[in-house]
């Protein structure tokens, strides 16, 4: 097979469209070949025909002019192609020329530094390594001091065993098997010894971790044209939740690959810290970590059928917001406890509802009349989303909930921090500073733009109409509600949004609207938990899920890609597990279908007959397994469906003051006071008041909002604050 340094096939090779290629095709196989990272890449040559007259010949494949065909070797996977991980590449543009008998083929490359930035931006300042806390694995080792300002540190290798006790131990491959070491039966059928292959090190300045059963004693060593018996070639991808505290570090955990339901089916799992939300609040610098720690898998064990998107909260914000804006990084999703992604106002409404409920209120209210205003079930989920909204910079003493101080993790030294009188260009803990890339950056104050607004908001519309409030209430609310100023301090005057920071919200996909690449992704959204009506109250509440259904219908006309799950707090292992085996099945069918079809139409067409909208209902006396109830999930209360009265969902404050479920409004027109809207007759003085509130207008939710426009592109490539260029597709 080898000669000259190379190796050769003699086989036919067809394109795409069946017709026999006349030079070699060189793709890509380990990311978009304009975002190469590390310096290597897995290169894919599909040989064109030759007769049988030329016999068999040798490819030469050149790296910038260096040969470097020794590297390539059969796919074992498809016949025709070789493959092969070229190294060396420079930074910036490289070439690739494959030359096989009499003709060549060429593939240009750019390549970055390991270490980032790619698309994402110039790096954020200050940043704090976190690597000498980072665990491997359960009762092991520490990952170690970091080597350099970039957080780096060698890639370390691992194997470990699964034992009876359902602990992960190390393994030692040259002694012998461990008595209490398990087997376990992968989705394909195979029987191995549950044996991990755990990958750890640093890319992007992120810890990254890759998990695949593997058999070192056994099997050869993990190579991209190497078959294991353990994994089933898929990957899953599992993110972190969170936002709070997620500023300004590398974190020391990632999305979890140890997750044994998962891998003991054989699917590869791959994660990174700042893949967790809680450590970087930024779905875009997620993304370009989740594009270079997937280049790593690929080049390290080979390419999979498809990638997976899991788990819950921060996880599901970034696997809607990857899904959509950079399509391709993932096949499938499974969000769960959801949110379509940081922006809404749900929670800084509620903390402008509980501040005026505590401190302003100029009339009497209980909290069961601030909660209908709200549109929350119970009061405590005005004080709960309060409480943990994680962009607050106030100093007023003695706040309940830990009020009082801005959420930074300890790592963070007091000394780099934001302050408005010790330093007012300290470290910011917003969403909108940490993604001063997307947003852009105010010349004026050297802060992030701010897509907020809440100009013509009537807060607690709907529960004056219903006669739940009254009209005292109502306007005593609208008078003294406030906003906030740009370092989130209470004030008596409405926030007044950013018009270039909403507009970049926009085009950027900071709002997640459904309009880019997850228009043709399929979806299992489930729910995970059921908080609606917890006394303590809880920001996983069921708008947000029905939120991103509507924002797939308003720009794509149905979402039928979208399933919708209700009840899995019942048991979230096995519901978790129902929901990637049909997605699995899912992705199987779309991938089997070669048709020139459009991706939604093929999405769509291949969605399993078993898979459908729904809830679990508990099992006979609570131990048997959950029972599926197969019905269209809509958000409504008790009364309204099957599902419904097992799992009702209630609304938000902007929902109450007439905004449309998609809830996508940042800054909505204006138009003038009607009486007609209110069902309670307004005297004068009571319109008077009233005007004051709103003199230029309320809102009219009947038209788009201020600043609202499409997606500008996906696979956006950012360059400076609020600068972005359309680099691929």
């Amino acid at each position: 097979v080898a000669g000259q340094g190379g190796a050769s096939v003699a086989s036919r090779v067809e394109n795409a469209k069946g017709t026999p290629a006349s030079a070699p095709v060189i793709r890509l196989a380990s990311s978009k070949p304009e975002y190469v990272t590390g310096g290597d890449a897995l290169i894919d040559v599909m040989l064109p025909k030759v007769s049988d007259a030329n016999g068999r010949r040798t490819l030469v494949v050149e790296v910038n002019g260096e040969d470097q065909s020794s590297a390539f070797k059969p796919d074992p996977m498809n016949e025709g192609h070789m493959i092969g991980l070229v190294t060396g590449l420079k930074e910036g543009g490289n070439t690739i020329v494959a030359r096989w008998v009499g003709t060549s083929g060429k593939l240009h490359l750019t390549n970055y530094p390991v270490t980032g930035p790619v698309f994402s931006g110039p790096h954020q300042k200050p940043y704090l390594c976190q690597t000498d806390t980072f665990r491997i694995y359960p009762n092991g080792p520490l990952l170690g001091a970091a080597t350099d300002e970039n957080c780096s540190v060698p890639t370390q290798v691992h194997y470990l065993y699964r034992a009876l006790d359902n602990s992960y131990k190390p393994y030692d491959a040259n002694a012998a098997a461990p008595a209490d070491m398990t087997t376990t039966t992968t989705k394909d059928g195979a029987t191995v010894p549950y044996i991990v292959r755990l990958e750890t090190g640093t890319i992007n300045r992120a810890i990254y971790q890759t998990a695949i059963l593997h058999d070192p004693k056994s099997e050869a060593s993990i190579d991209p044209t190497a078959t294991t018996k353990g994994w089933n070639k898929r990957l899953v991808y599992p993110f972190g939740g969170g936002c709070g505290g997620g500023w300004y570090r590398q974190g020391n955990a990632t999305g979890g690959v140890l997750n044994h339901d998962i891998l003991s089916q054989g699917y590869g799992l791959a994660s990174a810290s700042l893949n967790v939300f809680g450590t970087n609040c930024n779905d875009v610098l997620s993304a370009e970590t989740v594009m270079m720690v997937k280049e790593r898998f690929i080049e390290t064990v080979g390419r999979p059928n498809y990638t997976i998107g899991w788990s819950c909260s921060g996880a599901a914000m970034q696997q809607y917001m990857i899904g959509n804006n950079y399509p391709g990084l993932l096949d499938g999703i499974i969000p769960s406890c959801s949110f379509p992604d940081p922006s809404n106002p749900a929670s800084t409404d509620a903390r402008l509802l509980y501040n005026y409920f505590n401190f302003n209120k100029g009339t009497a209210w209980t909290q069961v009349e601030l909660a209908s205003a709200s549109g929350y079930w119970g009061y405590n989920h005005v004080n709960n989303q309060n409480s943990v909204w994680a962009n607050r910079f106030d100093t007023i003493a003695n706040r309940p909930n830990g009020y009082t101080s801005a959420v930074f993790n300890a790592v963070v030294p007091q000394g780099a921090r934001f302050d408005p009188v010790t330093n007012p260009m300290g470290a910011r803990p917003t969403h909108w500073d940490h993604g001063v890339n997307m947003f852009g950056r105010d010349p004026d104050t050297g802060y992030a733009r701010r897509a907020m607004d809440n100009v013509g908001v009537q807060y607690g519309l709907g529960a004056l109409n219903e006669g739940r409030i009254t009209k005292e209430q109502f306007l005593d609310l609208n008078e003294k509600i406030g906003g906030y100023d740009i370092n989130g301090t209470f004030t008596p005057q409405r926030t007044q949004g950013d018009p270039i920071g909403i507009a970049n919200a926009y085009q950027t996909g900071r709002i997640m609207l459904g309009n880019g690449g997850l228009a043709s992704m399929p979806i299992i959204d489930w729910d995970q938990l059921d908080t609606e009506e917890l006394p303590t109250g809880d920001l996983h509440l069921k708008f947000f899920h029905y939120m991103t259904r509507e924002r797939l219908i308003k720009s794509n006309g149905n979402a039928d890609n979208m399933v919708m799950w209700n009840g899995g707090s019942i048991n979230t292992a096995f519901i978790g597990m129902q929901a990637l085996a049909r997605m699995d099945e899912w992705l199987a069918r779309i991938e089997a279908d070669t048709t020139d079809a459009p991706r939604r139409d093929k999405v769509i067409r291949n969605k399993p007959a078993n898979l459908s909208d729904g809830c679990w209902a508990p099992g006979a006396s609570g131990v048997a397994a959950p029972v599926f109830i197969k019905e269209k999930q809509f958000l409504g209360t008790r009364g309204s469906s099957t599902c419904n009265t097992l799992y009702p969902g209630y609304s938000y404050p902007r929902g109450v003051a007439g905004e449309p479920a998609a809830s996508d409004i940042v800054k909505c027109e204006l138009r003038p006071i009607d009486a007609a809207d209110y069902k309670q007759a307004f005297t004068a003085p009571e319109l008077a008041r009233l005007n004051a509130v709103f003199p230029e207008g309320v809102c009219d939710y009947s038209k788009p909002g201020i600043g609202q426009r499409p997606l500008a592109g996906t696979w956006l490539h950012y360059t400076n604050p609020g600068e972005f260029v359309k680099k691929v597709d």
